[in-house]
Formats: structure tokens, sequence, C-alpha cells
């Protein structure tokens, strides 16, 4: 876990989205620090390095379902690459950024629960370029580290995709 915490490098959105990309295709845990931190995140707890604040971990894959359905296989690379390229409805994080960025709006598709920022995620992507670095740690079942990363630390992005869309709908 020190390697998320003290990072020997962090990683921008064009060095992730390179080829050959740096990210493996395996299982782990990612920490993302941020140059500029979204108005109202509170931060009073959080880490810094390098002067990047740490506001936002996950795991890939998730940990194995107890009811018996067929797990999730998504490496490192995929998630983290769709982190900073895909959309609200399949990122958490880029859902709750979204949500905090001016001028950007959550929309819902449909007539679903998903929801994204359509023309928007332009933004949250230009945002993520500016200000997002990301680091990560190889481990067999990431979400114990992923665990006692969530009792050490104070990571005020991580929240339930729930709560970052009731937030946001007025």
């Amino acid at each position: 876990m020190n390697e998320l915490l003290s990072p020997h490098k962090l990683w921008s959105r064009v060095e992730v989205l390179a080829n050959p990309c740096p990210v493996p295709r395996s299982a782990g845990v990612y920490a993302w620090y941020f140059r500029q931190v979204p108005e109202g995140v509170p931060v009073k707890d959080c880490l810094t390095f390098e002067g990047l604040t740490l506001l936002y971990a996950g795991i890939s894959p998730k940990a194995p379902p107890q009811n018996g359905r067929t797990p999730s296989t998504q490496p490192l690379y995929d998630r983290i690459r769709y982190h900073y390229t895909g959309n609200a409805a399949g990122s958490t994080l880029r859902l709750t950024l979204g949500c905090l960025l001016p001028g950007v709006e959550l929309r819902r598709v449909g007539s679903g629960k998903r929801f994204h920022f359509a023309g928007d995620e332009r933004k949250v992507s230009e945002w993520m370029e500016c200000n997002a670095f990301v680091t990560w740690l190889e481990a067999p079942e990431p979400w114990n580290v992923e665990a006692a990363m969530m009792r050490a630390v104070s990571l005020p992005l991580n929240l339930a995709p729930e709560r970052a869309i009731l937030t946001s709908i007025p």
C-alpha cells in the first residue's frame, strides 16, 4: 500500500493512453491524485504528494460476488483507461468529478437508471487531462488492499454511485 501513498511515479492521461500503455493487464489497486481539487471537496485530512492531493482509490477487478455470479476479470489496464476516457455511467470517479465541475450537466439516458454527461464528457476528460494523475499497485486480491487504504487515508471522492447521482440532481 505504501507504493500508492508515496508513489515512485504518477501517470498522466497522455501517458496512460499512449501506445504502448504502461498500465499492467493484471489485478490491482489504483490511486488518483489531483493538481486542482474541485470546489467543495473536503481536503483537510487528505494525503498530499508532491503538491498533488489523493482523493480517490479503486480496484480492478471487483471482489468476487457472494451470490455465486461470475466474478469480474477486468484488469487495471481497462479500468484506468476507462476512467480517463469513458463516461459517467461506467466510472464512479468520472460521475463524481463531473457532478462537481462547473458547467457540466448530468443527464438520464433514455428511460433507464443510467446517467451520463452527454457532450460534457469531453469537459470531464479535458479537466482530468490537466489535473488527474494515477498510480497503481498490482495485487491478486485488490479488495484487501483497498479496504486497508480506506481505513488509512481520507478519500473524499470514493462515493457510492447512487450518492453521487443524488447530490447532483436538483
